[in-house]
């Protein structure tokens, strides 16, 4: 606050030094020093009241970019009023402020360049393999939302709240939604003066429930006056360029948090790069700011969505610099609009940091193939885009909703958060499938370069085994399940079998002596029917950190003898 008021204080002294003439003289030919004290104070006093009601309100930035247009006003004011070589000085001042206003609106036509060099990414063809021990967090927002919404009822004054923004994060290994519980107007703010807490509901697991946690918050974006969080931050940080709303991050003691990312235009007031974050605490309003090296490490989304969302338009639109987005269009790849928090969608990799996915696109109209697809590291701001197969064509997640619509085109289902992922070595969409009212029905696997080869199932990792069958009977995949994959020879006394048909063929699970467990598709080993505890089995496999190992190749030694009598 102190600072806000220095700095609207100062601005309102440039004016006060700018509108008030020194030279003009009354007409007996002296100064009139009482008068133009008391004009200037009262240009001080009314624009440093004009600023801080205006920062108040609009809680824009003090930034030079944002108050050159009033300075040059005021200078040509000025110079009207003043003689001599003052009003040359005030006009120059006032000519300086157009030749600001044709930077300002060249900007964006100039700095193409310096844009696509700030979202430059790293290239990479495919993304690592997907460790099927792990769970993907494939719970689709909506329907956390509307799990979130159906037990408000553990809120205390249920009729004084509603429910925030959603964000996911990981805390204490765990991968979640997290969702604030805010006021629903001025009123009840007026009445209540904090909130009581947040949900929280797994990202992974679609059969949890929300747990309400009780935390008392004051500082939240529904909050009214100075507890408006983000009036809050802009009043402590008056200089400061934002980008993107505030967003909730809890540590891994259950402390709400408030943060927003900051950064620097990349020239004029046009584009963004983020450099750190500002963090309150919502409970008792402690501020703190932070480099992006330095934020503190149970913080997920350093960088917010929307700025990620800015560095893929850049990258993907300023390859050749600005004229090219108008005429020719050459390289140009058009980032997707399906995200679910400002165009992009949150992620984890198997070391629990966050990225944002985004699958590009060309920006000719009816093409549905992607070009490739990025992860920004939330944490950092770098990205790597990575180009796909070369020698195949993968739609992109627009196409993946589609495939899932006209899948379920009777029962009116739709698709909600398409993510990519390497499957056994397919690249494949995973996209959750909702019903009309949002609530989470199944799960749709499809390969990106084939949508011929798609399965269903109510869970992922019941979708992923599916998927594994399917892509071992076609044999378009090395079916491995993570990196670490290794044929290897196997052999003993089959203890257990199961057997399950999945269309023309059929898929034979068997546990063997050494307590070590296999699948097989009757499309690899059509003798593989024929299995049945006691016998004696040799086979080739992949070996993985998966319960169930992939069969390649099976015989069934026990078989032979009889093959050979009935030859006989």
């Amino acid at each position: 606050m102190t600072m806000t008021f220095i700095i609207a204080v100062a601005l309102a002294a440039v004016i006060g030094i700018l509108i008030v003439p020194i030279s003009s003289r009354m007409k007996d030919g002296s100064f009139n020093f009482k008068f133009k004290a008391l004009f200037f104070i009262g240009i001080l006093l009314v624009a440093s009241i004009a600023t801080m009601i205006t920062l108040y309100i609009t809680m824009m930035d003090l930034n030079w970019t944002a108050v050159w247009p009033v300075v040059a006003i005021v200078a040509f004011a000025g110079a009207y009023l003043s003689t001599g070589f003052e009003r040359k000085i005030k006009g120059l001042i006032g000519l300086a402020g157009i030749g600001v206003a044709a930077y300002m609106l060249s900007a964006p036509m100039m700095n193409a360049d310096e844009k696509y060099e700030s979202a430059k990414m790293k290239t990479e063809v495919e993304l690592k393999a997907f460790d099927e021990t792990k769970t993907p967090a494939s719970v689709p927002p909506k329907y956390a939302r509307n799990k979130m919404k159906k037990a408000f009822g553990q809120v205390p004054n249920t009729s004084y709240y509603e429910l925030g923004n959603l964000q996911i994060q990981k805390i204490n290994d765990d991968y979640v939604y997290v969702a604030p519980v805010e006021f629903s107007d001025a009123f009840k703010w007026f009445k209540g003066k904090t909130t009581p807490g947040y949900f929280v509901l797994s990202a992974t697991d679609s059969s949890a429930n929300p747990k309400f946690v009780e935390k008392e918050m004051k500082y939240v974006p529904s909050a009214y006056l100075n507890n408006h969080v983000a009036r809050y931050m802009r009043l402590h940080n008056p200089l400061t360029i934002f980008n993107g709303d505030v967003q909730l991050e809890i540590d891994n003691d259950g402390t709400p948090y408030y943060i927003r990312t900051y950064g620097d235009f990349i020239s004029a007031r046009n584009g963004f790069k983020p450099q750190g974050i500002v963090m309150v605490n919502a409970q008792n309003g402690d501020i703190k700011k932070y480099k992006l090296k330095d934020v503190p490490s149970f913080i997920d989304g350093a960088v917010s969505p929307e700025a990620v969302s800015l560095q893929n338009s850049y990258f993907g639109n300023y390859v050749h610099g600005y004229w090219n987005t108008i005429f020719g269009k050459k390289d140009i790849k058009i980032p997707s609009d399906e995200g679910v928090e400002a165009n992009v969608s949150p992620v984890f990799d198997e070391n629990g940091e966050m990225y944002y996915f985004t699958d590009f696109t060309s920006p000719k109209e009816g093409v549905d193939s992607m070009l490739g697809y990025s992860l920004t590291n939330a944490r950092t701001g770098q990205g790597t885009y990575y180009t796909g197969n070369s020698d195949e064509s993968y739609m992109d997640s627009e196409g993946a909703l589609q495939v899932v619509e006209k899948k379920f085109v009777e029962k009116k289902w739709s698709g909600s958060m398409p993510l990519l992922y390497n499957f056994y070595g397919e690249t494949s969409w995973l996209v959750p499938v909702l019903d009309s009212n949002g609530f989470l029905q199944n799960y749709y696997i499809v390969s990106a370069a084939n949508p011929e080869i798609a399965v269903t199932a109510t869970t992922p990792n019941e979708a992923l085994r599916q998927y594994k069958n399917v892509l071992s009977r076609t044999g378009t995949s090395t079916v491995n399940g993570n990196s670490t994959k290794e044929e290897k020879q196997g052999e003993g006394t089959v203890l257990r079998v199961y057997k399950e048909t999945a269309g023309d063929f059929t898929n034979v699970t068997f546990l063997l002596d050494d307590e070590t467990n296999y699948t097989v598709s009757s499309e690899v080993a059509p003798l593989a029917v024929y299995l049945q505890e006691g016998d004696e089995v040799k086979f080739t496999y992949l070996a993985t950190s998966e319960v169930f190992q992939q069969v390649k190749e099976l015989t069934i030694t026990t078989l032979k003898p009889k093959e050979k009598k009935m030859k006989e």
